[in-house]
């Protein structure tokens, strides 16, 4: 990976071009919270499907994860600075606009990014994200404490377990995971996402708990498409096929 500083935090990267050169239109993703852009991206075959659709996929770990730089403050964690990431990874690589995609948090920071700088956002693609973009911070209560527990087997709540789990997993950095757990609780005002303009696809698994329902979102963007993925929860819902034919449907048609 190749890194580069945002505002001083070191965030690492990887820009795959496009295996077809018909097109070449930039993507970027941004992955979910105790991910990866390997797990979220790379192991579920999403960057080979969208470079043979002859994009340019531009991956990259959010601050605390992965190989970017570990931060341990949750101011340090605010939606509105993980979406600056973003910014700074554009101009870091002198693209004016690309189509964004965000899974789970990825999805709370694209939707964050459309809102603070749509100049920047051609379409929007949501994964793994429903009403509870509005209705809470998004990352379940007693997270950060889950983290921190000494061992996996003291945390009680089988959804927390869940999440702790995975973050082992991943190798994440516990602590780190914490702070970005207290720092990026925030839940979107409904009337900021009627400001979004960018064409917007959600896709969220019939199973998914997390998320909560896509569909009252329907009403409050401006344009936008909803898609259920049946039969998929939070964490098997990524991967899934038709979420990846929805979003390659979506790219194709958008302006």
């Amino acid at each position: 990976m190749e890194t580069f500083l945002s505002d001083g935090v070191e965030i690492a990267y990887v820009d795959f071009e496009p295996l077809a050169q018909d097109r070449g239109e930039p993507i970027v993703l941004v992955h979910g919270f105790a991910s990866t852009h390997a797990v979220n991206w790379l192991f579920t075959q999403w960057v080979k499907t969208l470079t043979e659709d002859g994009r340019r996929v531009i991956v990259f770990d959010n601050r605390g994860h992965g190989q970017s730089a570990k931060l341990y403050d949750p101011a340090l964690f605010s939606l509105d600075l993980m979406a600056g990431d973003v910014v700074h990874l554009l101009d870091h690589l002198s693209i004016p606009r690309a189509d964004i995609m965000g899974y789970s948090l990825g999805g709370r920071i694209a939707t964050v990014l459309a809102i603070a700088a749509p100049e920047r956002v051609r379409s929007l693609i949501l994964g793994g994200i429903g009403e509870n973009l509005i209705a809470s911070s998004g990352l379940p209560g007693g997270l950060a404490e889950a983290m921190e527990a000494e061992r996996i087997e003291d945390v009680d709540d089988s959804m927390l377990k869940i999440f702790r789990g995975f973050a082992e997993a991943t190798r994440s950095d516990l602590n780190a995971l914490a702070a970005c757990v207290r720092g990026a609780r925030k839940a979107i005002d409904p009337a900021l996402l009627a400001t979004i303009g960018a064409p917007t696809l959600i896709c969220v698994g019939t199973r998914d708990d997390v998320a909560g329902d896509p569909h009252p979102l329907g009403a409050l963007f401006r344009d936008v498409r909803v898609v259920d993925i049946p039969g998929r929860d939070h964490n098997r819902a990524v991967g899934d096929r038709l979420f990846k034919q929805a979003a390659l449907e979506f790219l194709d048609t958008r302006p």
